[in-house]
């Protein structure tokens, strides 16, 4: 068997190269070539035959997943039910955002029910782990703190110990020695990962990563970091806010429609039960000009969400649009539509867009919040404060149906809402016994029974 050896691919074409070179002179490429460990060529015998040949899909044993709480409700919501035994979880994040509070949090808790927690920190001491535990109240003697960056280290311990959740922070920190790049680096970052999910599949430990982002908010490495892991988590929210919200974008073993909500405190993270009631708790007593009530669906859960906007006249120069919380595309949209089907006039107007709360919201249901927020600012009429807005806006300025009405129509109802403006299509069953389903078919029927 020959040694193995390192040399540099472009991450383009898959070009090779014994040596770094600045284009790549099979796709003409620029910076493309990163370093990889060439593993060593078995011989012609060793690799003559695979060890299981094929064998049809109907005779594949069903393989079970069971899944082990990890006493966060929240959090079990976003996995699909619980951690599943081998698997490779990815969490990123802002820095200060919380990833190491939470994983810190799970760890214990886990400890505490008698499992075998390795908690790897190649950016903090054992010392400052403990501090941080000591601060949240959460101290098990089934947590084991190893601050170490070596991965040859960290497989060694894991073969003495034999963890049922190994805890990894941050992965960017992790290094291969064979690999003579830097900790961080494209080529150190895909191979160890790629060596913690062999450990995850051949041990059946579960594995969770800490993943730092870049300023476009994407984790940093290479994309190819994302396909090899089984989940990857994104932990949401303004460092100046307290509440957090937990987004699966990936997810081998459960749907990645559910969102999980927190509150950071100063002992840790907390669960938010009732979002809804959290995100509507800072509404004014009396209604304002330019707040509208929206009910988005994050999976399957319905959110009750004050969409915010404020329309000035333009002093200068092009209108302005701005938002925060919503995609600009389709408040572009929205406003265009106002503009030809609603009679508004906002060519001249600029326009500012929020959702309270730091919650960012790309459900088309609430279009028609935005909507009816945005003329409420122009006409500086305020929206019936009791009333929630639900609806899709067509660019023919109809109200289009969304799904699981039903859903939304409750959730306003549990919050004391009396009046929802839906879509003309199902009203006439969506409707409560304190709650007033209101159908709408064109944008301008909308808003006359939502600006009074």
């Amino acid at each position: 068997m020959t040694r193995a050896r390192v040399q540099y691919v472009c991450q383009t074409c898959g070009h090779p190269s014994a040596k770094w070179l600045g284009r790549c002179p099979g796709c003409g490429e620029w910076n493309t070539f990163v370093e990889e460990s060439v593993p060593a060529t078995p011989s012609r015998r060793e690799a003559a035959a695979p060890a299981v040949g094929p064998i049809p899909m109907t005779e594949v044993p069903e393989a079970s997943e069971p899944r082990t709480g990890t006493g966060m409700e929240e959090l079990d919501r976003v996995l699909g039910g619980g951690l599943v035994p081998g698997s490779l979880v990815l969490i990123g994040g802002e820095p200060g955002i919380g990833k190491s509070t939470l994983l810190t949090q799970v760890g214990s808790t886990l400890a505490a029910a008698g499992q075998t927690v390795l908690y790897v920190s190649g950016e903090e001491s054992p010392a400052q782990v403990k501090l941080r535990g000591q601060r949240m109240g959460v101290a098990a003697s089934s947590l084991l703190l190893f601050a170490e960056t070596n991965l040859e280290a960290i497989a060694q311990v894991c073969d003495t110990t034999h963890p049922a959740v190994l805890i990894v922070d941050s992965i960017q920190t992790v290094y291969k020695p064979d690999l003579p790049s830097a900790p961080g680096s494209v080529g150190q970052v895909r191979e160890c990962t790629a060596d913690l999910l062999r450990l995850a599949k051949s041990t059946g430990t579960t594995v969770l990563l800490v993943g730092h982002v870049t300023k476009e908010g994407q984790i940093a490495g290479p994309r190819v970091l994302e396909h090899i892991v089984d989940t990857v988590l994104y932990f949401e929210g303004d460092r100046h806010h307290a509440y957090r919200i937990l987004r699966a974008t990936k997810n081998r073993f459960g749907s990645t429609n559910e969102i999980g909500v927190f509150e950071m405190r100063s002992d840790g993270l907390h669960e938010v039960a009732n979002p809804s009631a959290v995100f509507l708790s800072h509404r004014a007593a009396q209604a304002a000009p330019g707040a509208a009530v929206a009910c988005p669906l994050e999976g399957s859960r319905p959110l009750l969400v004050e969409i915010q906007a404020l329309v000035t006249p333009t002093v200068f120069g092009m209108p302005r649009r701005t938002v925060s919380g919503v995609d600009y595309n389709r408040l572009v949209l929205l406003l265009a539509v106002l503009e030809q089907r609603a009679g508004c006039r906002l060519s001249g107007q600029d326009v500012y867009v929020s959702v309270a709360g730091g919650v960012t919201v790309d459900d088309p249901a609430a279009d028609l919040a935005i909507a009816a927020a945005v003329v409420s600012s122009l006409r500086n009429r305020p929206v019936d404060e009791a009333t929630v807005a639900v609806g899709e806006v067509s660019l023919a300025g109809e109200i289009r149906a969304v799904p699981q009405l039903d859903r939304r129509v409750a959730e306003a109802a549990r919050l004391g809402f009396r009046r929802v403006v839906v879509p003309r299509q199902g009203a006439a069953e969506r409707g409560r016994e304190d709650t007033t389903a209101v159908p709408a078919e064109s944008i301008g029927d909308a808003l006359a029974r939502l600006i009074p």
